[in-house]
């Protein structure tokens, strides 16, 4: 028996490596002679840069920058093997378990963390020998930006603002950081844009299709979990409205329905306004990097899984991106998640055939993150028993 373990990370408590680890702990606890081919998935988010450093053989590299209330915490980006793609992923500078809970502020949290990503990404690709070995230019270097987990509303001007970018109010001072701020835009100056991202193909990793504003937006949908409350979402939403106006007027594009510009409070739009950013599905990426395709063929069951899983799973989350690439070989997709959220079952129809909960007693928070691993590993096991009884049932 083949099994393939391809799960997103358990945001808090396990990495998609060890989320897989735990998996393949409990499937052979029941299918004991079982191969087991581990690959661990991302969309996007948290992971985004470990899964395609890992599937390419590539190096890992930190650096400080600010974390979204402006404090110094140091972040990790990759350089791809082969050194002409780097990746950074927003939620190892911008994201939201960077902040305790009594500490999240979409009116103030900045991206500015991710332009000093972004920005020493850039510089590292265009000076790595790779690069400068080749200096017809046949093809540019190429720079993956994950933006899912977001702890920022602010449109990414932040990261422009660490990019070059200066966001000005009525009277040219320059904005403060956050979201609340764009309400007082009027104008922005691009003259010290960095040079790098002209020469650059930007890809970025995105794992959602909102659109900027309104009731499918990045405040409406995605603000109350960064901890706006509901006059403060209609706050933010005219303000990136602001912000989408003097945008369009400054580029001469108009992307504030552009599908994903609300992804990550908005980086999406910022990215796709102020950079020749293409966004790309997340899981997509990960899944070419890791030759998903080949492994998959010869596995007799998939199993993926993540944190929680509702109806938003569905839009270009990492297990329904598993399953649909399964479901090309006709694999039969097993999802284990931290929990089942509203409408998990839509996700039959995406590819999935059987869905189950981690925790299965009363239990807080902090305890199912304390015991993630031996959870995981129980319901891996629970799971591959009800197959095990499966093949023992008459046809």
């Amino acid at each position: 028996m083949r099994v393939l373990i391809a799960p997103d990370s358990f945001k808090g408590s396990l990495s998609a490596l060890q989320a897989a680890k735990a998996m393949a702990q409990g499937v052979l606890r029941v299918f004991p002679h079982a191969e087991i081919d581990m690959v661990p998935m991302a969309d996007g988010g948290e992971g985004t840069v470990e899964a395609l450093v890992n599937a390419t053989s590539g190096t890992l590299h930190t650096h400080t920058v600010q974390d979204p209330l402006g404090r110094p915490i140091e972040a990790v980006w990759g350089m791809l093997g082969g050194g002409r793609t780097a990746v950074v992923e927003m939620a190892a500078a911008s994201g939201l378990p960077l902040l305790h809970t009594h500490e999240r502020d979409p009116l103030r949290a900045c991206t500015h963390g991710t332009g000093e990503l972004i920005a020493t990404a850039l510089e590292a690709l265009h000076s790595s020998e790779v690069t400068q070995s080749d200096p017809e230019h046949t093809t540019l270097p190429r720079l993956v930006v994950g933006i899912g987990g977001s702890a920022t509303n602010d449109g990414g001007s932040g990261a422009l603002r660490a990019l070059g970018a200066v966001f000005h109010d009525a009277q040219g001072a320059p904005l403060p950081p956050g979201g609340a701020a764009l309400a007082s835009l009027k104008g922005v100056t691009l003259a010290n844009l960095h040079p790098l991202l002209a020469k650059t193909s930007l890809l970025v990793a995105c794992d959602v299709d909102n659109p900027l504003c309104g009731p499918r937006g990045a405040s409406a949908v995605f603000g109350p979990q960064k901890g706006a409350t509901a006059q403060q979402v209609q706050q933010l939403d005219a303000a990136l409205h602001q912000f989408a106006k003097v945008s369009a007027s400054a580029t001469g594009k108009d992307m504030i329905n552009a599908p994903g510009a609300g992804a990550a409070g908005g980086l999406g739009a910022g990215l796709l306004f102020y950079t020749p950013a293409q966004l790309v599905p997340g899981v997509s990426l990960v899944l070419e990097a890791t030759n998903f395709a080949a492994r998959v063929a010869k596995a007799d069951l998939v199993i993926t899984g993540e944190g929680r899983t509702d109806s938003q799973t569905m839009y270009g989350k990492a297990p329904v991106g598993v399953a649909k690439a399964a479901k090309a070989y006709g694999k039969p997709v097993l999802c284990l998640s931290g929990a089942l959220g509203e409408e998990a079952n839509t996700l039959y129809s995406h590819g999935i055939d059987g869905l189950a909960s981690v925790v299965c007693a009363i239990a807080s928070l902090e305890e199912c993150v304390a015991n993630a691993h031996p959870l995981l590993c129980d319901a891996a096991e629970r799971a591959c028993r009800l197959i095990a009884l499966g093949k023992t049932m008459p046809r």
